[in-house]
């Protein structure tokens, strides 16, 4: 099965997208496919029986653009010492012969060799280098990448459509004026008398025409896009706005053949100002629109500008500077104070801190040395490294990010699944409804049963109402009203070190009820650590530390907890001996002799087989295992000396998150394999609500399917939203490890940490970078925002048509009120798309709950 994401241009509303979609669905071996209208992109899944290109050329066939992204990387090399033709052939048949080329072109004017390479076989370098041997200089260079092409396609259709609107709205002023001043009455404005309607009715109208023309030009694609889509029985918006506006042309090019007739009155009948401002306004509605759709990926933009454009790589002992794109597996490159870490790889020398915010959201730079692994676009804070490349290109862990975020931003919603079916709809329906209302005003004003709007004739009045209703509706803000919302809602979500892989995943977490956390790794940190030390009365050499005899003995054990003392030491910077014997005891602890002092150190039955007494210490010995931690006693010489309690330390946002989700009305259950005991201990430090403990790792998601099952009773009264009539509950997962996978899998929403495994994050539909428990109630807060945000736009898009086009079919004025001129009409259909994109675009004003 493989995956693609096209570019497709010609897209105008819902309906288009719409289209798009049902074709390729229909193609044999595609098993799914999504257009998101917002981001222009479609998302294709398909099996190795339908190529690529046999899904290109189906879009293509209906009338839209299949906009490919280089398949190489494309680098200008300026030249010097060219003279004649001759030297620019011979330089690009140098170029040609490199394996790896795609296509050279050197132009002798501009004196520089325009080159399509694929960075994975040959390097520029080696570019430069067939140059030089052809006799000629390369010198400095500039890099394109795929991405500034999208970001320049996109900034070019803004300033088009922007040229298009200027054009347009210069001459539809001039039209309205002319159209409209002749009409007022109550006060004079001055009006040139060579264009009188009324002494120069021709001539009038001819003014008009000659000023509707060029509108018409600049707005062609709704008539190119609307009729060819017309013909193929799919109407978009473009038809709507075709058929509106050419009914108006048509209709007064008959009333200027009227008037050279001799029928002066119909001069009175010219429409030509309706269909030149309508184009203007729809023009300036695109226009914002296109403005809109832009920031709505801004969150992608900035992940793509993280990434370094070049690298410093070591070769033959020589450092070189190499565009990103040639780095390959294996190469050693330098990063020095301050640069940014241009892919991912292992600390081969050095040592440094490296600001990882980017890729974690923490602000503390981590320390990094020899045998490390860096992140491409993190940032070397201090020190001068040098490592080894492992990934490359697509494979980093950013562009994971970047790919990750694109696919939920094409995503789509449940939710969105009523707007889908009703833009499939939607256009046919609207040029039902504007024959419909146009022929029934048109009946009824014949038949007298109506009293026309001064001035006008049956025709007229019909026409303005069938105008009316096509302009006024408007499938874009319906198609817009979901994937907007999601875009931002996801690319927020990226900017906070929440990645959301879908927006299904986006949609469900806002009914979240129970939260399921693993305790180890989840809660805790997953590193046990000494958490006391209590003497005995006289149990210390006067020598030597006891913390420091302690771990002098553990060094030589493979055991967690005894790693656990002996990290406490080193950070204690106390100096570690070298024991003289040394035996490990299975399940009791070890034994040893430092400094010529006998050292016992294990658990309790250790100790009594031993025949040590532990009455001194059993008082801090049973708190400290209330506590959740675990006593480990040492016996220096026959005695006991004191206690060494070691505990997997609960996280500092712990309790903080859990409070958080408590005042959110949410159920809190820890999850875990440790005894009762330490299990309710750490329940208590933090503030469960429930706690599953004994669980084995292949029985957690039995445990979730059990409490998604379960009617619990939960924290506050929110949880009454979702009971009804059912007790199936909403369950979350929170995990970090391998063992979390299947539980992760079965919950309603698996979300995983950041610093957990590639399978636990596989299994996940949250993925938490900042391994910060408190990302989890940011991620539900964004969800109920972003879901927030798209039924306003959905009660907007769909409350606006079904307001709308009663109105321009004359439901006011069947009653008595006005008549909606189209011109107001078009103005509104405009504002409508853009209102859905502004609202969607204050997510952007969400901020992170942090503790």
């Amino acid at each position: 099965m493989q995956t693609e994401t096209l570019s497709i241009g010609g897209m105008t509303c819902a309906a288009c997208a719409g289209r798009i979609e049902k074709t390729v669905k229909k193609l044999e071996g595609v098993t799914a496919a999504t257009v998101n209208l917002a981001s222009e992109k479609l998302f294709v899944e398909y099996g190795d029986t339908l190529t690529l290109s046999s899904i290109k050329e189906a879009v293509v066939k209906i009338g839209y653009e299949v906009l490919d992204k280089p398949k190489g990387s494309t680098v200008t090399i300026p030249i010097g010492g060219m003279t004649c033709a001759a030297c620019s052939a011979r330089v690009e048949k140098a170029i040609k012969k490199l394996e790896g080329i795609e296509t050279a072109t050197v132009n002798l004017a501009t004196e520089k060799a325009t080159v399509v390479y694929n960075p994975q076989a040959l390097r520029v370098s080696a570019i430069k280098e067939a140059i030089e041997k052809a006799g000629y200089t390369a010198l400095d260079f500039s890099k394109e990448g795929a991405v500034d092409e999208d970001k320049l396609r996109k900034e070019r259709d803004i300033k088009i459509l922007w040229r298009k609107f200027i054009t347009a709205a210069a001459l539809a002023f001039p039209l309205l004026y002319i159209a409209m001043v002749p009409m007022i009455k109550w006060f004079s404005l001055p009006f040139p008398k060579a264009l009188a309607p009324m002494n120069f009715p021709l001539l009038y109208g001819l003014a008009e025409l000659v000023l509707v023309i060029p509108i018409i030009a600049v707005g062609y694609r709704f008539y190119t896009v609307g009729f060819k889509n017309l013909l193929h029985r799919s109407p978009n918006m473009d038809s709507l706005i075709a058929i509106g506006t050419s009914a108006a042309v048509l209709y007064s090019l008959y009333n200027i053949w009227q008037i050279a007739q001799g029928n002066f009155l119909a001069v009175d009948a010219l429409y030509f100002e309706t269909a030149g401002v309508i184009i203007a306004l729809i023009l300036l509605g695109k226009s914002l629109e296109a403005v809109s759709k832009g920031r709505t990926s801004e969150a992608i933009k900035k992940l793509m500008g993280l990434a370094p454009k070049t690298a410093i790589i070591i070769e033959n002992g020589i450092e070189k500077e190499i565009p990103i794109d040639e780095v390959i597996p294996g190469d050693i490159i330098v990063v020095k104070p301050g640069a940014k870490i241009p892919v991912d790889g292992v600390v081969t020398e050095g040592h440094t801190a490296i600001d990882e915010s980017m890729l974690t959201g923490e602000s503390m730079p981590v320390d990094k040395k020899a045998g490390d692994k860096v992140f491409a676009a993190t940032i070397n804070s201090n020190g001068l490294i040098q490592f080894k490349a492992e990934k490359i290109g697509s494979d980093t862990a950013l562009a994971q990010i970047i790919k990750l975020v694109e696919d939920a931003q094409g995503s789509k919603a449940p939710i969105a699944q009523l707007a889908d079916i009703v833009s499939g709809y939607f256009v046919p329906i609207v040029c039902a409804i504007a024959l419909v209302a146009g022929a029934a005003w048109f009946i009824t004003a014949s038949a007298g049963l109506v009293t026309l709007p001064a001035g006008k004739s049956v025709l007229e009045f019909s026409l303005t109402i069938f105008i009316s209703v096509l302009v006024i509706a408007c499938p874009c803000a319906l198609g817009l009203a979901t994937p907007t919302a999601i875009m931002v809602g996801t690319g927020k979500g990226a900017e906070n070190g929440i990645l959301i892989k879908g927006g299904e995943a986006l949609e469900t977490a806002h009914k979240i009820q129970t939260i399921v956390f693993d305790k180890t790794g989840t809660i805790t940190e997953g590193k046990p650590k000494v958490t006391d030390i209590i003497m005995a009365g006289g149990g210390e050499p006067p020598s030597l530390s006891f913390l420091q005899i302690v771990a002098s003995v553990e060094k030589g054990s493979e055991h967690p907890l005894g790693q656990a003392i002996v990290n406490e030491a080193v950070e204690r910077h106390l100096s570690l001996f070298t024991p003289e014997q040394f035996t490990s005891i299975t399940g009791r602890g070890v034994e040893s002799l430092v400094n010529g002092i006998s050292v016992l150190v294990g658990n309790r039955k250790l100790m009594d087989e031993r025949g040590i007494s532990l009455s001194e210490l059993e008082a801090d010995s049973d708190r400290l295992a209330g506590e959740g931690k675990t006593p480990m006693y040492a016996a220096l010489d026959g005695k006991i000396a004191g206690i060494v309690a070691v505990a997997d330390v609960v996280k500092p946002s712990s309790k903080a998150a859990i409070e958080s989700l408590h005042k959110m009305g949410i159920e809190v259950a820890m999850i875990t394999g440790d005894n009762k005991k330490t299990a309710a201990a750490i329940a208590k430090q933090v503030g469960i609500d429930r706690v599953l403990s004994e669980v084995l790792p292949q029985d957690k998601s039995a445990e979730v399917k059990k409490l998604q099952g379960a009617d619990t009773n939960m924290r506050g009264e929110k949880h009454k939203l979702f009971s009804g009539a059912t007790n199936r509950r909403f369950v979350a997962m929170v995990g970090d490890g391998i063992n979390d996978a299947p539980a992760l899998a079965q919950a309603d929403i698996g979300i995983a940490i950041g610093s957990g495994t590639d399978v636990a994050m596989e299994s996940a539909d949250i993925v938490l970078m900042r391994s910060d428990l408190m990302d989890v109630s940011t991620a539900i807060n964004l969800s109920k925002k972003t879901i927030r945000n798209i039924k306003q736009n959905l009660f907007w898009a769909f409350g606006y048509n079904v307001v709308g086009i009663p109105i321009a079919a004359g439901l006011l004025y069947l009653f008595g009120g006005p008549l909606l001129n189209p011109i107001f009409a078009a103005a509104a259909m405009s504002l409508s798309s853009v209102s859905v994109l502004t609202n969607a675009l204050r997510l952007k004003r969400f901020k992170a709950t942090r503790a």
